[in-house]
């Protein structure tokens, strides 16, 4: 698709960033006409530079109103719809020439010996420099802020999920984060009434902690992890596991950490947990 029926990207429309386009355009264009005074812009009103300065400050601002006026409704129609590059680049020739129009009604009523076409043809002239040029600069950094806010965005979201693929992440009932666990450190978790103990090694000792939730919602949340359902009351981290044991009691899992007992395997789960046994010792 051509780039002229492409979306321009929200943040131009951005509440903010409107704010900002119109005082800088506001500042640029008191600068422009009042320091550099482009196309003899001194001569339109034989006035004293004192004079010069004052009524063209308001004539200046009185114009952004234009653009005051443009950008607010800009900024409602963006949050209804979508605004091409096409859409936009008329916005900006209209905004010209509303300005253009406004800045040449001026000057015709204080110079009414000016000739229309004139006034309004340099009018153009400099109303596309005092908007076009802050625009542009305005879009590059508009463009710098998204690209920055975006790559901090991801290296966010990227700590965030490197964090989560290194960590086992427990909620309670309520949905409120309680414990997170590196991987390694997780030994397994036990159901007991309405809660589970979480069993886990800090700094090398062996520490529970309670949570009020079922053993069935946390082995929904450990979906396609290394830690398996192995009894109805127990699930353990498969990366602790080293042996699986028939006895003549049933199955065990042990695990190969001091003080840990060994875990049983209910028959429902036998086939399930040592075949994956098998795999992730592959």
């Amino acid at each position: 698709m051509e780039t002229r029926f492409n979306n321009i990207p929200a943040y131009i429309y951005t509440r903010d960033n409107i704010i900002r386009l119109i005082l800088l355009t506001a500042a640029f264009a008191l600068v422009f006409i009042n320091l550099y005074k482009p196309f003899s812009s001194e001569s339109w009103y034989k006035v004293s530079e004192f004079k010069f300065f004052l009524s063209s400050s308001l004539i200046i601002l009185t114009g952004v109103l234009v653009v005051v006026i443009s950008r607010i409704i800009m900024y409602y129609y963006g949050k209804k719809r979508s605004i091409s590059y096409s859409a936009y680049a008329v916005w900006i020739l209209l905004e010209i020439f509303f300005m253009a129009l406004f800045y040449t009604i001026y000057t015709i009523l204080l110079n009414p010996k000016r000739e229309y076409s004139a006034a309004f043809k340099e009018s153009v002239i400099n109303t596309s420099l005092v908007l076009l040029l802050p625009y542009a600069a305005l879009h590059l950094y508009f463009s710098y802020r998204e690209k920055e806010r975006q790559l901090r965005s991801w290296v966010e979201n990227h700590a965030e999920t490197t964090a989560q693929q290194n960590a086992y992440s427990f909620y309670d009932e309520k949905n409120e984060l309680r414990l997170s666990v590196k991987r390694e450190n997780l030994l397994y978790i036990e159901s007991a009434d309405n809660y589970v103990l979480i069993w886990y090694l800090n700094k090398g000792i062996v520490t529970k902690f309670m949570l009020r939730n079922s053993l069935k919602t946390i082995e929904e949340s450990l979906t396609d992890t290394n830690v398996q359902r192995c009894h109805r009351s127990y699930m353990v981290n498969f990366d602790q596991v080293k042996v699986i044991q028939r006895r003549k009691d049933g199955i065990y899992m042990e695990l190969g950490v001091d003080k840990v007992p060994d875990i049983p395997i209910s028959k429902t789960y036998s086939k399930k947990v040592i075949q994956y046994f098998i795999d992730s010792s592959c």
